[in-house]
């Protein structure tokens, strides 16, 4: 399969610059559940800049109707 990491960065919202997965979701998504996380395109903007992606974080944002 081939990468559209082009189109992917047009949705990525991840603002942690020196990123290199950015773009590339698999390996995002492989970083991130690794350590209990969802990449920050799973976050609204607002929360994804907190850098806090766990699981925790994202289960109170669904409890709250904010995704």
């Amino acid at each position: 399969m081939e990468c559209k990491k082009d189109g992917n960065l047009e949705k990525c919202n991840c603002t942690y610059e020196p990123c290199p997965r950015k773009g590339v979701c698999c390996d995002c998504l492989t970083y991130h559940l690794k350590s209990r996380q969802l990449p920050g395109c799973c976050f609204p903007d607002d929360v994804e800049k907190t850098y806090n992606r766990s699981f925790e974080r994202f289960a109170e944002l669904v409890s709250q109707g904010r995704i």
